[in-house]
């Protein structure tokens, strides 16, 4: 037999009324007589429950309440366990003062002022609400009273008993108490069985020692069962009115389960009496509006299916008018009903690829139908009107091309762009060649070539008509972007509205707004159409109520060409692409207007032209840039730096050929006083009235005015050469070139300069240097022709701060620094004008030390050298009084003075003469006498004589 394994016995807990004292674990062999501690009662397995009101059923344990619901009852430690705590010594002494300090559990803590006195009346709500509670455990109490003396007693018999049994229980051997004992094992059968005990003899017959021994074994086995089983029975009486009890509860609740079941019986019995009378009547009408419902979907789906069967021809009759558009959007709505509503209908399951194909077919149709709309308005005839032709068609090519996000149409646009830019010049060329009879086009073949054989009025023409056209080209361009700039515009504020709509509407006026976009596609047609199967279908949801919205259908379908359309972003992207295409154009007309200017100056032709013609084409030039700058909004600088490099080499031959023209006048001129004709003073009165510029030349004929001696400016008198009179012209010249082309002011201005400084070098070497003689043949160089000159210098020295406030209007202020050149020149020429004041002195200078070289005090008187002195100063005064104004012939006499009276004083000083009143002294009083009366007696000069006091030597 097997043996159960026992634990060591304890004392049994006294049973009164079915409660249960039960004593903690099992004391040590030597248990100390402080840590005895009395046995506890457990709970009954199912304590009897009280009669009376069942409301305090509520607060126990039941077998029929929910098992998830916490209650006090299902927690798994008591009070008494959580505080029996082995280390409650230690932690009674370190526990508060060991974060707060030794002093911490003596120290008194002082009530708190915050809180108020606590009162009966405040714990009144609490005990009205466990009131119920304590009744029941009162009532718990009265059936299962514990008095101290059944509890003494208990514990004194328990404490006998324990030690009885354990005594009892010690004889048993401790592998029968194991708690994996298993006889099947051999070991364990071997230690239950010791056979070695056993005679192993022959024979087969047992001994008497084997049958002694085997009744032994047998007798020791029924002992230890004895043992247990009086130690179980002892536990089974001790435990017997639990017992009992635990059977009367178990009879209590059948009885319970019983009542149970009768109330759920009754319960079913009305469920299916309200099932019959209440409940299958409204089902089976919620049945028949859910069939109703289900079967207007299936009429919207055939009907859907029917729009969609008539999607192929509806795409044609929309591609054969240009809609395409709207044979997209209907391609598009078709795919998402495809996807949505028709899924998996096994009649259209080709359908898709093949609209898929179309769509591809289109966006093939409206590249090339876009390339032939581009190509064919570029190339029409220019001498048409700028006016847009088939605007609706490009409206509805450029709306196509969005919709599929084809926004490198306009790369195609510009290439056609590009190609007929180049057709223009080409076809301007054949145009002008069929007027000229010198130029056969079949032999000369070259566009190039052909421009340079033109005259240059036929040359011009040409470029004016190139200029024309390209104006009409551009304006054309202008005029087909800013169509296209409207469309990407309008998509993109559509966009905009339509994505605040969204966000703004309700449900049901998005789905309006979104069918309004499908309506892009609608046209006449025979058969049923897919928005008047979604209207239809959106018309018997809304009938169907709860039935359509329980089988889970969408009431509207999104519109797919919300997710086609690009973004804003994108959009803003083609806007910019439109500027800059815009932009390119006129890059490429000013690119072949270069070519034209190239072509035609690559001989030096250009070079070659007058100045008026030169400005003829520098104006025409300027207005079509200026015209293209407004009309693209882009400033080309091809055109204008092709027209300023031919400036730079118009304005150098311009110089050279008036420089060579002025070194020539100057090689022939013979100092001489000209005539000034009418039309110079003319050009220096309009001069001082602030007009810088020439005067247009009058036609040639007779002319009764007489030419004067002098040039009158601003009431002063010049007596000028021809060649300072045509150098004026020459200057101003200049000027008008600088009006005519502003952007070579600072190249003419650094040439006009170089002119002024070359007419002074020239000028220098000519009189001063006495170049003329051997130039020009002139005998000697006379006081005439040097007053001349220094009046000619001081005419170009009065004109240079006109030139220089002239230039510096026409200059940008970063080229002010190019005016100092004036500077130099005036100073140049001031330099120039003294030296030949210098000149006119030492030749005076050189006549009086000749003449005095000779002087003798002696009579008679007045002696011959001061009657040659005064005539040489007669004849100096004669030369030159006409010529300078009177200050500047005082001044010059007056340094010729000096001159005279310096030789006079070392010829007197070498004689010996002294102011001492002698005879010879009084002869030379005579002599000077004369010489002053003589040179008073001139024009402008009575003030001029000698001082005899700087003249004597002291006497000594």
């Amino acid at each position: 037999m097997a043996a159960r394994p026992i634990s060591s016995p304890a004392p049994g807990p006294a049973v009164r009324d079915g409660l249960f004292r039960k004593e903690r674990d099992p004391p040590s062999p030597c248990p100390s007589p402080s840590r005895r501690r009395p046995a506890r009662s457990l709970p009954d397995v199912c304590p009897k429950e009280p009669t009376g009101d069942g409301r305090g059923l509520r607060e126990g344990p039941s077998v029929v309440s929910e098992h998830d619901r916490w209650t006090v009852y299902s927690s798994k430690v008591n009070l008494p366990a959580a505080l029996n705590d082995p280390r409650l010594a230690k932690r009674e002494s370190d526990f508060f003062t060991k974060t707060w300090g030794v002093d911490f559990a003596e120290t008194e803590v002082m009530p708190s002022f915050c809180l108020g006195d606590v009162s009966p009346e405040h714990f009144a709500a609490y005990l009205r609400e466990s009131a119920q509670r304590e009744r029941i455990h009162q009532r718990c109490k009265t059936l299962c009273p514990i008095k101290d003396d059944i509890v003494d007693a208990i514990s004194s018999i328990s404490t006998n008993q324990v030690e009885k049994s354990r005594a009892e229980l010690d004889q048993v051997p401790k592998m029968f108490l194991k708690p994996d004992f298993a006889l099947e094992e051999p070991s364990t059968f071997n230690a239950v069985l010791p056979w070695s005990h056993f005679s192993s003899g022959g024979g087969g017959g047992r001994s008497s020692r084997d049958v002694a021994s085997s009744k032994l074994l047998q007798e020791k086995l029924s002992h230890y069962l004895d043992v247990v089983e009086v130690s179980i029975a002892r536990q089974i009486s001790l435990r017997s009115d639990a017992f009992f009890h635990a059977m009367s509860s178990q009879r209590e609740l059948r009885e319970r389960l019983r009542e149970t079941q009768e109330a759920v019986a009754l319960l079913r019995r009305r469920t299916a009496a309200m099932d019959r009378v209440m409940c299958r009547g409204p089902l089976a009408a919620l049945r028949a509006a859910l069939a109703r419902g289900n079967c207007v979907r299936l009429h919207g789906k055939l009907k859907l299916m029917a729009a969609v069967h008539q999607t192929q021809p509806t795409v044609q009759l929309l591609l054969s008018t240009c809609e395409f558009v709207g044979a997209l959007e209907l391609i598009a709505t078709t795919k998402e009903v495809l996807q949505q509503e028709l899924q998996g209908i096994h009649s259209f399951r080709h359908l898709g690829s093949q609209l898929c194909e179309l769509e591809k077919l289109i966006d093939k149709m409206m590249v090339e139908d876009f390339s032939m709309y581009a190509r064919s308005e570029l190339n029409r005839s220019l001498r048409d009107d700028a006016q847009l032709l088939e605007k609706e068609r490009l409206q509805s090519l450029v709306f196509g091309l969005l919709r599929q996000r084809k926004l490198d149409f306009l790369d195609i646009y510009g290439d056609e762009m590009m190609a007929a830019a180049k057709a223009v010049v080409s076809q301007c060329v054949a145009e002008r060649l069929v007027s000229i009879d010198e130029i056969d086009a079949e032999v000369v073949t070259k566009l190039a070539e052909q421009m340079r054989l033109m005259t240059f009025p036929h040359w011009f023409e040409l470029l004016k008509d190139v200029f024309e056209r390209f104006l009409l080209f551009l304006h054309r361009m202008k005029a087909t972007l800013g169509v296209i700039r409207s469309v990407v515009l309008e998509v993109l504020e559509s966009n905009r509205k339509t994505s605040c709509g969204e966000t703004s509407q309700p449900p049901r006026q998005a789905a309006v707004a979104r069918d309004d976009v499908a309506e892009l596609a609608y046209l006449t047609h025979d058969g049923p159409f897919i928005s008047d199967a979604h209207q239809d279908r959106d018309a018997s949801a809304g009938t169907a109520g709860a039935g359509s919205t329980s089988a889970g259908e969408p009431n509207v379908m999104c519109n797919p060409a919300s997710d086609m359309m690009p973004s804003d972003l994108e959009l803003d992207g083609v806007l910019n692409n439109i500027q800059e295409l815009l932009h390119a154009a006129s890059d490429v007309s000013h690119d072949r207007c270069v070519k034209i200017l190239v072509a035609r100056a690559k001989d030096g032709s250009l070079e070659r032209v007058s100045s008026s013609e030169f400005v003829e084409l520098s104006v025409a030039v300027e207005s079509f840039a200026r015209v293209t700058e407004e009309l693209c909004g882009r400033r080309s600088v091809s055109l204008r730096g092709a027209l300023q490099s031919q400036a730079d080499r118009f304005v150098h031959r311009f110089h050279e050929e008036r420089k060579t023209k002025l070194s020539l006048l100057l090689d022939n001129e013979r100092w001489k006083q000209a005539d000034v004709p009418a039309e110079f003073q003319e050009l220096v009165d309009s001069m001082a009235d602030g007009t810088i510029a020439l005067a247009p030349r009058k036609a040639a004929g007779p002319d009764d005015r007489k030419p004067s001696d002098v040039l009158l400016v601003e009431g002063r008198k010049y007596a000028v050469v021809g060649t300072v009179l045509l150098l004026i012209r020459i200057f101003l010249e200049y000027c008008q070139c600088v009006n005519d082309i502003p952007a070579v002011a600072t190249d003419v201005l650094t040439r006009l300069a170089d002119l002024l400084k070359h007419f002074n070098s020239r000028s220098c070497q000519l009189v001063l240097g006495a170049g003329a003689l051997q130039v020009v043949g002139l005998k000697t160089i006379t006081t005439k022709n040097l007053a001349l000159a220094s009046r000619c210098l001081q005419l170009v020295m009065f004109y240079i701060p006109v030139i220089r406030r002239h230039f510096e209007s026409k200059l940008q202020p970063k080229h002010f620094a190019v005016l100092r050149h004036f500077d130099h020149i005036n100073k140049d020429y001031s330099e120039h004008v003294s030296e030949i004041w210098a000149k006119l002195v030492a030749i005076m200078d050189a006549v009086f030390d000749k003449v005095l070289n000779k002087y003798e005090v002696k009579a008679p008187m007045p002696s011959s050298c001061f009657r040659h002195v005064c005539k040489q100063m007669v004849k100096m005064h004669e030369a030159i009084n006409d010529l300078l104004p009177a200050e500047q012939t005082q001044m010059l006499f007056v340094r010729i003075n000096g001159s005279l009276k310096m030789n006079l004083k070392r010829q007197l000083a070498r004689l010996g003469v002294v102011n001492d009143g002698g005879p010879q002294h009084g002869l030379v009083v005579v002599d000077v006498t004369f010489y002053t009366e003589n040179v008073q007696a001139l024009n402008n000069l009575h003030t001029l004589d000698l001082n005899m006091a700087d003249i004597w030597e002291q006497k000594r």
